[in-house]
């Protein structure tokens, strides 16, 4: 299961007119636990910012799954409900569950949830897709991994020797 925590890392950028000014970009990572959001993020700033920066905040996120395609250029945030029974009470409840997809606009998004939803056997409503302000996704062993770590099982199962 994935733990996704919103991380916002402040830093000086150089703006269009050659000016330095202080932005405060908000970027999703999966993480363990908050100690491991805050060391990823450390390590993952340090390699896209120049100079000084710091963590000015790290949330846990409603995120259930994130749907990433090669191309799209903003990252919407949606919600949909689900209708499921519980068997205990005999009564119908409605379960809202959060997904983030990139695209370039509102109307490529709601495609590709729908696209990325298409598994889902319960009927489910899309109730809202908005834009966040989230600037980048990182999994956690997306193209990370530390060179001493060692492969798991699973990895090596399709080498060949």
């Amino acid at each position: 299961m994935q733990n996704w925590f919103e991380t916002k890392v402040k830093s000086l950028r150089v703006g269009e007119d050659g000016r330095e000014r202080r932005v405060n970009e908000t970027y999703l990572l999966d993480a363990v636990s908050f100690t491991d959001a805050e060391t990823r993020i450390t390590q993952l700033a340090s390699e896209f910012t120049r100079g000084e920066f710091s963590v000015s905040g790290i949330k846990p996120s409603n995120i259930v799954e994130v749907l990433t395609h090669d191309a799209g250029e903003w990252w919407y945030k949606a919600k949909i409900s689900l209708v499921t029974i519980d068997e205990h009470l005999g009564k119908e409840v409605k379960v809202n569950q959060y997904f983030l997809v990139n695209a370039d606009d509102l109307k490529q998004a709601l495609i590709r949830l729908e696209e990325g939803l298409s598994y889902m056997l319960v009927p489910y409503v899309v109730t809202s897709i908005a834009l966040t302000a989230i600037c980048d996704v990182f999994p956690y062993f997306g193209d990370e991994r530390d060179e001493n770590e060692q492969p798991t099982q699973e990895e090596t199962d399709g080498e060949e020797e």
